[in-house]
């Protein structure tokens, strides 16, 4: 990409190509110009905003592998009007969306209808209909509409967009190098920082800032990037310097998981190995039917004559940890403060649910009218909330703020996915790197892990990659169907 920079003025290349090169240059001289002149520095922010600007409009795919690449560094800012940003990973989310969204207008047919007409991608534009409907609806609709935009931005970059550019085999391997280069090098001064504090439990927090607001964030990348590392060194010639590589990372990625200190990555981790063996046996989706059947007996047994109140916590006996043995041993006994403070908010959830059933309270805002509808004997030291943070379930927190209908959208996008995950992953004739569906379907199966008690499809460590995994399994499914109708037309010729 950058030799087209270079060679902008051989005989190949259009005026209009010149011009831009000769402007955006104008504007790095005078950028240096001004910077020197009147000392002041920050002038040469224009210089990589330029560089960002014109490769955006020369080829865009590098600055989607920039994006991609940013994304274990990024930093969470808080601004002066409460919201927040992810630097500088969200600026680049929303000039990709531009730019996608003028390409895919100028260039529709690029695209394919195959993808989007997809099951996946038809559902998926359902679920963001239903979250603008019910933004409309909301009790904060200027908060549920900064909601949607979000949410619009991440599926136009890492699902539609992310689609179009990662459709070979090359540059899904160039994606996992792109992400995995820089997460290497956070876990490198997350580990150096760490061992200052003799890697202590307690002090996993203060040694995560800036690349990770906070260690089940961490967890969660990490613990998705597992399954590319475990099958993407088998398709390296053995003895090759990245196959070497991958094979020495395996067991530090575990003990970086570990030392995370994160009870759902454990958890993800072995429903993941289990989810492959199930995959593998075709018998993913019978298990899934029978969890969700489970799931929602337990709701019904907790709800009659208000049984879960007997679940409710010991206020002087629940608290924080700074030991990580201790915390396990609370959390079996339900004496774990973040485990109770989960129960505190699912149940005023539960009882938000029942006063909006059908639209919810509007997407993003759980977090203002929960409080009314909480249940004092739940009550934590940390219930005060002044971090003001989610519900800590992406499905309860569709409900909540969605409705039933939402919920039922959602979920069935969900078991549409790990449906086509598990007939492409599993099929005896894939012809288009069955490691790829079966990474991005595991992967995917980590995240939902997650999302049973934490809600991050919102954030850009976790939200990207559950869009670009799901466009993927989409793009190897069209890949199948395409082998098999040439194989149909070969053999009956």
């Amino acid at each position: 990409m950058i030799s087209k920079g270079l060679s902008i003025f051989s005989e190949k290349t259009s005026v209009s190509q010149r011009y831009l090169f000769l402007f955006f240059s104008l504007v790095f001289s005078a950028a240096w110009f001004i910077a020197i002149l009147k000392d002041q520095w920050l002038w040469l922010l224009l210089i990589p905003f330029s560089l960002i600007i014109y490769f955006s409009l020369l080829d865009f795919k590098v600055i989607f592998f920039l994006l991609l690449f940013f994304i274990p560094l990024s930093t969470e800012i808080t601004l002066d009007n409460g919201f927040g940003t992810d630097l500088p990973t969200e600026p680049l989310i929303i000039g990709l969306m531009g730019i996608g969204i003028f390409h895919f207008l100028v260039h529709i047919k690029k695209m394919g209808s195959a993808f989007l007409t997809h099951p996946i991608t038809i559902w998926l534009l359902i679920h963001v209909f239903w979250t603008f409907l019910t933004s409309l609806t909301s009790y904060s609709v200027f908060i549920s509409i900064k909601f949607l935009l979000a949410k619009i931005w991440y599926i136009t970059t890492f699902y539609f967009l992310a689609g179009y550019l990662l459709r070979s085999e090359k540059r899904i391997k160039f994606m996992v190098w792109v992400v995995l280069i820089p997460m290497i090098f956070s876990v490198i001064v997350i580990w150096y920082r760490h061992s200052f504090y003799l890697f202590s439990f307690g002090d996993i927090h203060r040694v995560l800032h800036p690349f990770q607001r906070n260690h089940v964030n961490y967890a969660a990348l990490l613990a998705l990037l597992f399954p590319w590392i475990f099958l993407i060194r088998y398709h390296y010639p053995k003895g090759s310097f990245k196959r070497k590589m991958l094979t020495i990372l395996l067991p530090l990625w575990l003990v970086a998981i570990y030392l995370s200190y994160t009870r759902a990555a454990y958890g993800a981790i072995l429903i993941a190995l289990t989810a492959g063996l199930l995959v593998r046996k075709k018998m993913l989706m019978p298990v899934v039917y029978v969890s969700v059947f489970v799931v929602i007996s337990g709701v019904c047994w907790l709800s009659n004559n208000n049984k879960y109140l007997d679940f409710a916590p010991n206020y002087d006996r629940t608290i924080s940890h700074t030991e990580f043995d201790n915390l396990l041993e609370a959390t079996v006994k339900l004496e774990d403060i973040s485990t109770m403070e989960r129960l505190y908010r699912w149940v005023a959830g539960a009882h938000m649910s029942v006063k909006e059933p059908w639209l919810g309270f509007g997407p993003g805002s759980f977090v203002h009218h929960y409080k009314a509808y909480t249940v004092k004997g739940f009550r934590t030291y940390v219930s005060n909330n002044e971090e003001k943070s989610g519900i800590h379930s992406y499905f309860l927190m569709i409900l909540v703020e969605q409705g039933l209908p939402g919920l039922f959208i959602f979920g069935l996008l969900m078991i549409i996915v790990l449906q086509t995950g598990q007939r492409i992953a599993s099929g005896a004739g894939i012809q288009f790197a069955p490691w790829i569906s079966m990474a991005a379907l595991t992967s995917l199966i980590v995240i939902l892990s997650f999302l049973t008690i934490n809600d991050l499809v919102e954030t850009d460590k976790i939200g990207s990659f559950f869009f670009i995994f799901m466009a993927l399994l989409v793009n190897v499914d069209i890949s199948e169907r395409e082998n098999n109708q040439k194989s149909k037309i070969k053999n009956q010729g």
